[in-house]
């Protein structure tokens, strides 16, 4: 029998279709491969950093350094430069004819791509400890320095991997975009936190843990498929601790977030196969009472016209089986 399920603190619903059931077979023809951008020819691969625009940051050895002009740093753990078709940009400026427009503001701000490894077919959940704990520091060391920027509200980090999930390049690589303003999902979101005696995330994290859609934990860090779970296999992964962006966190805790992460991805590979997948970082630097948390969705299912005009989201596995299957238990 179908249920409809509400967000743990908003006005939110999703379906979850029991009767519509889905074993992982089902989703088979999930495929992780943009289709796109073979090692031959990869302009993210090492030994091909004259094809991107400078970087302006390259994690080497434990330092950190910058392309110039005239010099580009070779043998690189991780690099970072400006997305060649920024959906923002730093130089962004409004034509006369809209200044006096108070609808619209100049498309200010920054988007990076963060390649995660030289190697071509590197995946996530194959990275070492010290790749894994090297990444999370580099996600960390970025986000702080966009967020440090007078200008800048908040900054979306994230993966598309795999075609269904957007990725126009096979090479394992995320993005950073630094915005000016703060997104209107976020915004709702701290609009009912800040109604609240308790900080929900804290409230649901504890009772998560005891549920049957509990997953794995470690030393700072839970995930779970969370009650509200808008597509099948999505997952939550939320800090022990009330931290509410990735700056607060110590070299131990973003070991521990690497290592959760990694688990994760390791544990949909094994379940669903050679998947497409989105993880997202929701997070506010300035604003104390949010509560960090990671969120992971797998891309094996599509929205169509009811989740189009309803902004409901049908998913046909319900949480508690999707943890099941995680886990290793089905």
């Amino acid at each position: 029998m179908s249920e409809i399920r509400k967000h743990y603190f908003l006005c939110e619903y999703c379906i979850i279709a029991e009767e519509r059931a889905k074993r992982p077979s089902d989703f088979a023809v999930a495929s992780g491969g943009s289709g796109k951008n073979g090692s031959g020819n990869c302009v993210f691969c090492g030994g091909n950093e004259e094809k991107t625009p400078p970087a302006t940051a390259v994690y080497k050895n434990g330092e950190i350094f910058a392309d110039t002009g005239e010099k580009r740093i070779s043998g690189w753990d991780f690099r970072c430069f400006p997305n060649l078709y920024p959906a923002l940009s730093p130089f962004s400026t409004l034509p006369e004819s809209r200044e006096k427009d108070p609808e619209v503001i100049p498309g200010f701000g920054f988007h990076e791509v963060i390649v995660e490894s030289p190697v071509h077919g590197k995946r996530l959940e194959d990275f070492s400890d010290a790749e894994i704990s090297g990444l999370m520091n580099v996600y960390r060391d970025r986000v702080c320095h966009y967020a440090a920027h007078e200008k800048i509200s908040y900054v979306s980090l994230f993966k598309n991997s795999g075609k269904e999930a957007g990725a126009s390049q096979d090479h394992p690589h995320s993005q950073l975009i630094a915005l000016p303003v703060c997104p209107q999902l976020v915004e709702k979101e701290l609009a009912a936190i800040r109604g609240l005696k308790n900080c929900p995330y804290c409230t649901l994290l504890e009772k998560e843990r005891v549920s049957p859609r509990f997953i794995f934990e470690n030393s700072g860090f839970i995930a779970f498929a969370p009650y509200y779970s808008t597509v099948p296999f999505e997952v939550w992964i939320l800090p022990k601790k009330h931290i509410n962006f990735l700056g607060g966190l110590d070299s131990g805790l973003l070991f521990a977030l690497g290592e959760i992460l990694r688990d994760v991805i390791g544990r949909y590979s094994k379940v669903l196969g050679n998947l497409s997948y989105n993880y997202m970082f929701y997070q506010l630097f300035e604003t104390p009472e949010y509560h960090l948390n990671l969120r992971l969705l797998p891309r094996l299912s599509t929205a169509a016209g009811f989740e189009l005009n309803t902004g409901i989201y049908i998913n046909t596995v319900s949480p508690e089986k999707a943890a099941s299957y995680l886990k290793g238990n089905e």
